[in-house]
């Protein structure tokens, strides 16, 4: 009997003592996807290429060949598609009519081909991102805040958000051997398993993550599967800081001093700032930007977060060596240190104004 290729996730998993929420945040396929997978439940995933990107990065995950469990699910296909009908029954004739059923037969072939070229799926929407439009030559996505994955073609576009209302147009501009993004900041070129900080706007400050998890060195026309992700509020930067902004920046006799661990900036002005956070080990992690409510998830070994506050930040770290922390502002970075292996820590990052009207941007450690 042949092998299950859902059997065999299910089991190699099982035998890692794999988590499957802990998996789903890991390689960023939802638990629901990964459920279908392993009960072999198609109507489950949002579609064949979907399942087919989906199998190969959570074989990989688990250590297994993904051609082999590919072909587990081709086969899979061909044994539930059935024999076809003309080679079990026979088939009886009293005369010869095949002169007859010939070009009979040749129409509806004929007729069957030009109906289903005419059928075309213009509009359609993805899991996490809008197609706005599609075509055979390109399709057009306007990126949210949630994370695309997707199998993109050269010339398709992503529309970035941008504070102005205006969405920045990023250009797929090659699939063959390097992922290309044409953007009014430049070209960039993105390789194989690489993942990439891009400026898209040309202010000096990153604005998207992409990773290419599958590209052809020979076939352009193959596209490229990658995954694209925004930094929470990057393109804002370049409109300052507003009114509200300002009225909530603390004063310096409202601070307790001795908690500043350190001064970043000294300025005459203040601004929005980025913080990038990259993880060394599994820890529970949570953050509060600006006056938006707090998140709270659990963050395993190489995951990355971004935020992009526009006076201050909140962080909680269940495991503080776990975490490796920069603050990039007026296009300088900082690096952080916060705390121990094992050591819970809150801290705040923020602007405060002292008392001879100037900024700081300042790191405070909480109790």
């Amino acid at each position: 009997m042949m092998e299950s290729y859902g059997e065999l996730l299910k089991k190699t998993r099982e035998a890692k003592n794999g988590d499957l929420d802990i998996i789903a945040h890991e390689i960023s396929i939802e638990k629901r996807y990964l459920i279908g997978l392993e009960e072999e439940d198609d109507s489950a995933l949002p579609g064949s290429a979907y399942l087919k990107g989906f199998l190969r990065n959570y074989a990989i995950y688990l250590e297994l060949d993904p051609e082999y469990v590919l072909k587990l699910y081709h086969n899979k296909e061909l044994q539930e598609s059935g024999v076809p009908e003309g080679l079990y029954e026979p088939i009886h004739t009293t005369r010869n009519i095949l002169p007859i059923l010939l070009p009979i037969a040749l129409l509806v072939c004929i007729i069957g081909i030009i109906s289903g070229l005419l059928i075309v799926k213009k509009y359609k929407v993805t899991e996490d991102n809008v197609l706005l439009s599609g075509s055979k030559r390109s399709n057009v996505f306007e990126l949210s805040d949630k994370k695309f994955f997707q199998r993109v073609y050269k010339g398709d576009q992503f529309l970035v958000p941008s504070d102005n209302n205006n969405p920045i147009v990023v250009t797929v501009s090659s699939t063959l051997g390097t992922f290309g993004l044409a953007m009014p900041s430049g070209t960039y070129y993105v390789e194989l398993s690489e993942e990439s900080e891009l400026d898209v706007d040309g202010d000096n400050v990153s604005d998207m993550i992409v990773y290419v998890s599958d590209i052809s060195k020979t076939d352009e026309a193959r596209g490229a599967e990658v995954s694209v992700l925004l930094r929470h509020g990057a393109l804002a930067q370049a409109s300052g800081m507003s009114d509200s902004d300002m009225a909530e920046i603390e004063s310096v006799v409202d601070v307790n001093l001795k908690k500043i661990q350190r001064t970043l900036i000294e300025d005459n002005r203040a601004y929005p700032f980025t913080i990038n956070a990259s993880f060394r080990d599994s820890c529970l992690f949570r953050d509060r930007v600006d006056n938006a409510n707090s998140v709270e998830g659990y963050f395993a070994k190489g995951d990355v977060f971004t935020a992009t506050p526009h006076n201050r930040i909140r962080l909680w770290i269940s495991n503080s060596n776990a975490v490796k922390f920069s603050v990039i502002a007026n296009s300088r970075s900082y690096d952080l240190d916060m705390g121990a292996a094992g050591q819970v820590q809150v801290e705040d990052i923020k602007w405060i104004k002292d008392t001879d009207g100037k900024y700081k941007l300042v790191v405070i450690e909480l109790d």
